[in-house]
């Protein structure tokens, strides 16, 4: 049997690491990390104890062709201090995206995109609403 600890690191594939390093970093305001010298370009995260490393590859099959906001996708979810907070500044950032206050999951909900299309869920505990 396999027993776990943590997710360690989420990696995304982007096709441009400038935009993509101003979103994660000025939108999502997550703090950039040194990174091993790979011999290709990309960013990494810290998020608490885990990481999010971000990887240039533009031909990815991973790379969403539409790049329409469904939360059926492929995605990952952070949890956000405040649900109202969050989402007030995604709107000064003029990011799109869809809101689900009064989800099943029982996390109110808040899905948006990167610039290449990668799903991000931010959500906290309706009871924390």
């Amino acid at each position: 049997m396999i027993k776990y600890h943590e997710i360690q690191h989420v990696s995304l594939t982007v096709t441009n690491l400038e935009r993509a390093k101003d979103f994660y970093s000025n939108i999502l305001c997550l703090k950039e990390i040194e990174r091993p010298d790979f011999d290709f370009p990309g960013a990494w995260y810290k998020i608490n104890s885990q990481q999010l490393h971000l990887i240039v590859l533009p031909d990815s099959q991973t790379i969403r062709k539409d790049k329409s906001l469904s939360s059926r996708e492929g995605h990952f979810a952070l949890r956000v201090k405040n649900y109202y907070d969050t989402l007030n500044w995604l709107s000064m950032n003029n990011v799109e995206v869809i809101e689900k206050p009064d989800s099943s999951s029982g996390f109110a909900q808040i899905f948006c995109a990167d610039p290449d299309g990668n799903l991000i869920e931010l959500n906290v505990n309706q009871k924390d609403l």
